[in-house]
């Protein structure tokens, strides 16, 4: 196979590297535990546990210490207790479409 010997750079989403507090919740929020964010994106995170447990493939993340928003986040890889996650995005509600409108 030949090759011209360009490269086509991928382009990434920015990263923000850091060390910081979080918190996993898995089995539908019984169980919390706090764990580190080592990198985050607008896409994703990777976070590393304290001990191995059981993850399933989606769990809630919280990255605030007020526990005011969580992240329904998909595991997508996990090497011992690294995990690789991408955020999932809700799917938007479809309303109901709009009846005839009677005449009363």
């Amino acid at each position: 196979m030949a090759t011209n010997g360009a490269r086509v750079k991928v382009s990434r989403e920015p990263r923000r590297q850091l060390n910081r507090a979080a918190w996993i919740t898995v089995d539908d929020g019984l169980t919390e535990s706090q764990c580190s964010v080592v990198d985050v994106s607008p896409g994703g995170a990777k976070i590393v546990t304290d001990m191995i447990f059981d993850v399933k493939d989606r769990l809630g993340l919280v990255l605030l210490a007020d526990h005011s928003k969580r992240y329904t986040c998909e595991v997508v890889w996990r090497r011992g207790k690294t995990f690789g996650l991408k955020f999932v995005v809700p799917e938007p509600t479809a309303e109901p479409p709009a009846g005839p409108v009677s005449a009363a």
